[in-house]
């Protein structure tokens, strides 16, 4: 099953990136019911979960498990870099792999960053950014959070890639809950003032973020761009 929905999820990409361009949102009005959706599991839910596991797990065992769930995302890393044509950065995800799988006990230590081999982030998302494929519309996922077309087919196709999918569904369920639960906590504090239409806002801070880490850490300031964000569009 998983393989046919991966197909059409690749399918709707393909055309709808000879299509759409950054930013297009026509499917807005799903969009923010999903988001006021995310945002009320969040006030109610996610947040307070996250601010107990903060407030009874130590700091050290915090990173342990941050370290833990990074390095089960270097495979992905890996085979995308192979893909992007980007060796040296698969042989580094590699070796980090292995250095820290091993030596730092499953990943619960950053051994390889300690030797000076720095962390990167790549998935299937990219690879198709790097090979031409646009973004596709803008979607808001439940919980998830924001999207596009692309970057729901590259989540599909680095899914087999990540160690936590080669677990049984209990086993899957209780590492998935986990590294939730703990990303949620390493926001807590940093969330940004309202001002403006947040919606708005999250939609533009997820298209930059993606545009720097396609383009490798050059900066395109999307805010700039985007017409919702001109006071003057509305008068």
């Amino acid at each position: 099953m998983m393989r046919f929905i991966t197909a059409g999820v690749l399918a709707l990409v393909v055309s709808f990136s000879a299509k759409a361009e950054p930013l297009e949102d026509p499917f807005e009005p799903w969009n923010r019911a999903v988001f006021e959706f995310n945002e009320r599991a969040d006030r109610y839910v996610l947040k307070p979960v996250a601010r107990g596991y903060d407030a009874v797990t130590p700091k050290p065992v915090q990173t342990g498990i941050r370290n833990f769930f990074n390095n089960l995302g270097e495979p992905i890393t890996m085979v995308n870099a192979l893909l992007q044509g980007k060796p040296e950065t698969a042989a580094r995800s590699l070796t980090r792999f292995v250095f820290n799988s091993t030596i730092g006990l499953y990943g619960l230590f950053d051994v390889a960053g300690g030797l000076g081999l720095a962390r990167e982030d790549e998935d299937f998302g990219q690879t198709l950014a790097i090979w031409g494929v646009g973004s596709g519309p803008y979607l808001v996922l439940p919980i998830l959070g924001p999207s596009d077309v692309r970057g729901l087919g590259g989540r599909l196709v680095d899914r087999p890639l990540n160690p936590i999918d080669w677990q049984d569904e209990v086993g899957q369920t209780e590492l998935f809950v986990l590294n939730g639960v703990d990303r949620r906590a390493s926001f807590l504090g940093l969330e940004p003032m309202s001002a403006g239409d947040p919606y708005v806002l999250m939609r533009s801070a997820y298209q930059q973020r993606r545009d720097f880490k396609i383009n490798d850490g050059i900066v395109v300031d999307l805010f700039l761009d985007d017409p919702f964000l001109d006071d003057s569009a509305s008068e």
